[in-house]
């Protein structure tokens, strides 16, 4: 089966998805560039056509004439040639290498850490994912980690993010974190019309001004508060059957995803019997985040990290907060 990861690196524990290749903790940014396949640049160049003759199917290319169509051009890889896109001459690229070289200042300074990076999709999507050194504990020693992905596309398909999100040491489930209310992620987008500027981005972040504590004081509230039988069913009906976005799925696939979530928040998911967990709306929203991350149906294991990062699994995901908020607003 094709995977949708072309290369990557991490640093410690092996990522939930199996994928990539290991490295030693405290490498510097070159290495991770090499280890990750993200040591490629993206080129440009103009939009080019054969204009014939006489411009039917069958005229001879000998005779034609190379014209550019410059409201476009073609973006593609540095090392291999192989085309990534077609896009506006507006269109502003962020280089793989750059991505990396967000996190110099703040591994220097700040004690971030790299832990994994790759490239997506043959080149057209790759991220960053670096631990802040910030933790908390839930009742019952649940431990949650805080971390900054970044990540782009050279195809239209993303903006360029700086997402915090936390992760679950028990699961290693992942959420975005929300920073702002119940519907506002903490994350930074940078549309590709615009320069991708990372010190203006990380002044917008506000990374060390107790966004992280300000999150998980949310996330205790819900590990508080205790849920009713009948509670839990209409959350997981609202998350998992209210769909609002067409293609996720009805009928019978939601049935089964229902009774799966159901499951888990009920005792067979990891860490679920833990005392933040058992009874209550934190148990709820991590019974959420680890089918996404771990049980949701996929093609392949990288299909299912682009899901629950960038596509219909972090939709679902969002929901699940925003309804769990609900319940201790």
């Amino acid at each position: 089966m094709s995977h949708l990861i072309d290369t990557m690196a991490y640093t410690g524990q092996t990522p939930w998805h199996q994928l990539g290749h290991a490295l030693p903790k405290r490498q510097s940014i070159d290495v991770w560039a090499q280890a990750a396949g993200m040591h490629w640049q993206i080129q440009e160049t103009p939009v080019r056509y054969l204009a014939t003759e006489h411009g039917g199917a069958g005229a001879s290319s000998l005779y034609g004439e190379a014209l550019e169509f410059p409201e476009q051009k073609v973006l593609y890889r540095s090392d291999t040639q192989a085309p990534l896109s077609v896009v506006s001459q507006r269109y502003k690229v962020v280089q793989p290498r750059q991505v990396l070289e967000f996190y110099r200042d703040l591994s220097e300074v700040a004690g971030f850490e790299l832990e994994t990076a790759g490239v997506l999709k043959a080149g057209r999507r790759f991220w960053a994912l670096a631990r802040t050194g910030k933790s908390t504990a839930l009742k019952g020693n649940d431990l949650v980690h805080g971390y900054l992905l970044l990540a782009t596309s050279c195809d239209g398909t993303l903006a360029t993010m700086a997402i915090p999100t936390s992760v679950r040491v028990v699961c290693n489930n992942t959420l975005a974190v929300a920073l702002q209310g119940a519907n506002q992620a903490g994350a930074v987008r940078v549309p590709h019309s615009t320069r991708f500027d990372a010190q203006a981005v990380k002044r917008q972040l506000g990374i060390a001004v107790g966004q992280w504590d300000s999150f998980m004081y949310r996330m205790k509230t819900l590990a508080e508060r205790k849920v009713k039988t009948h509670e839990a069913m209409n959350y997981l009906l609202k998350v998992i059957c209210q769909s609002e976005q067409p293609g996720e799925g009805t009928g019978l696939a939601n049935e089964r995803a229902l009774k799966k979530v159901q499951a888990l928040y009920e005792g067979h998911g990891r860490g679920a019997e833990l005392q933040a967990a058992k009874g209550t709306a934190w148990g709820l929203l991590s019974a959420i985040t680890e089918y996404v991350d771990h049980e949701k149906q996929a093609r392949s294991q990288d299909n299912r990290l682009d899901s629950a990062w960038f596509g219909q699994g972090a939709a679902i995901k969002q929901r699940a907060l925003d309804h769990a908020l609900q319940l201790v607003a």
